[in-house]
């Protein structure tokens, strides 16, 4: 028998770990080749991983809860062997890699690289494997089954033991030598919990700066002795990716915006004529992301991205449309694929299904990537306009606000309309002034006239 060592895999576009959220199996249990194993929450969504090996559980790595990066073990599974041989007297698995196992071993293993959410095989009910009564017990294994070996002396001279850059930038943003830090991670890897607590440990350090000789010795010098009484929230999962990407996008894209009231008294009534035949409502958002689309085609240069190596603006073929949507777990934006070939039903049908498996925290990782430009519609909060942050690496994102009843000008009288704010956000590295604010015109024009749109139809 061969017990074979699964890794957490690269679950794809550029996530480096993952959080334990629930444990599918036992050790002990016997698993059938791609049958999911634990479920894990990225930065993206949450995905169930599932196991390219069959056979019997022999140890689990980490408790729920625990943050893995990508290359750590996850679990053994003992393979090529039936369970009653895997509980003789004395027997110790030994890990192999796939490479070193026998051809007993590869009858047992899929060989599929993760997908991030399944390979869609059938999956065989698991069963416990009864414990012989010659046999020893078979021991989990928890994130502290490999020693903390003190490694001080070889970090001078040698890598440091990271993986995830994100551990990495925390520390420097923090002031850690990462060198200084004991990994509780396989073979002394430095995890992210090895740097928070070492973070507050820094903090509880009593402050040692003295008061300045002009300050009262009753007034504090800073509010920095008081920092650690608060409340702390780790940015971690969903909250982490949107904190990354938001202060990415702020550091990296010369950002602009631009806005317009417009009446959409005429927009509304289009949607009620559409609405009246049976069939499925057509919705607002629906509405915008068609006028979106028109737009982009005719402003191409907003539906592109920027290559900072090869210092190239990129313009995209297709747009893949973002939309903003809230969820319990915080803000996610799926995307919808191909957008610019799609009539208005197919879109409103698309939002609502991504929109559905988003509140049910459904979302694979492929359905919240790869967007070319975003709509965010925040008046379902009930306020009127922002400044969006562009999605990074997005080009420009258009946000809609709320449409009210107002006082307006219609045909040279006051009437009350609706009236709706739009505005922009831009790159102003791929276009200027001129050809953003022509975009948000033809948009607001399309909102007030819906009947342009008959033109690109």
């Amino acid at each position: 028998m061969a017990s074979l060592e699964f890794k957490l895999p690269d679950l794809g576009e550029g996530l480096t770990e993952a959080e334990i959220v629930r444990w599918l199996v036992e050790v002990g249990d016997v698993v059938a080749v791609d049958q999911p194993v634990v479920e894990v929450e990225t930065a993206k969504a949450m995905v169930e991983v599932p196991c390219p090996y069959g056979g019997v559980v022999t140890a689990r790595f980490g408790e729920e809860g625990t943050e893995l990066p990508v290359g750590s073990p996850l679990l053994t599974v003992a393979v090529g062997a039936a369970p009653d041989a895997a509980a003789a007297p004395g027997a110790v698995p030994v890990a192999v890699s796939p490479a070193e196992a026998d051809s007993s071993v590869d009858a047992e293993s899929s060989g599929n690289v993760l997908v991030g959410y399944g390979t869609g095989a059938t999956v065989a009910r698991r069963r416990r494997v009864r414990p012989v009564a010659a046999a020893g017990p078979v021991a989990e294994a928890g994130p502290a089954v490999v020693p903390v070996v003190e490694v001080a002396a070889a970090r001078s001279a040698g890598p440091v033991p990271v993986i995830s850059p994100l551990v990495r930038r925390l520390a420097r943003e923090n002031g850690l030598d990462l060198r200084e830090l004991k990994g509780t991670g396989p073979d002394g890897l430095i995890l992210r919990s090895d740097v928070d607590s070492a973070i507050r440990s820094k903090e509880q350090e009593p402050a040692t700066v003295p008061a300045p000789a002009s300050v009262p010795a009753s007034v504090p010098v800073s509010a920095g002795a008081s920092v650690g009484a608060g409340e702390r929230v780790p940015l971690r999962g969903t909250r982490g990716a949107v904190a990354d990407k938001l202060s990415r996008s702020r550091r990296e894209i010369p950002d602009a915006t631009c806005w317009v009231d417009a009446d959409a008294t005429e927009l509304m009534a289009a949607r009620t004529a559409m609405n009246r035949p049976a069939g499925p409502p057509v919705s607002v958002l629906a509405l915008l992301a068609r006028i979106c689309t028109a737009a982009l085609a005719r402003f191409p240069e907003l539906n592109s991205t920027v290559d900072t190596a090869s210092r190239e603006i990129v313009r995209l073929p297709g747009v893949h449309l973002g939309f903003a949507a809230q969820t319990e777990r915080g803000l996610v934006v799926p995307v919808v694929r191909d957008a610019h070939a799609r009539t208005v039903e197919q879109l409103g049908a698309e939002i609502a299904r991504l929109t559905e498996s988003a509140r049910k925290g459904a979302l694979t990782p492929a359905d919240l990537t790869g967007g070319t430009f975003t709509l965010n519609n925040y008046g379902v909060f009930g306020v009127d306009g922002s400044t969006p942050i562009i999605n990074h690496p997005e080009a420009a994102m258009l946000g809609v606000g709320r449409i009210v009843p107002k006082p307006w000008v219609h045909e040279g009288e006051l009437a009350v309309r609706k009236v709706v704010q739009l505005s922009l956000s831009f790159d102003h590295r791929v276009c200027d002034g001129g050809t953003a604010g022509g975009f948000l015109r033809y948009v607001a024009d399309c909102v007030e006239q819906p009947a342009l749109l008959l033109r690109t139809l």
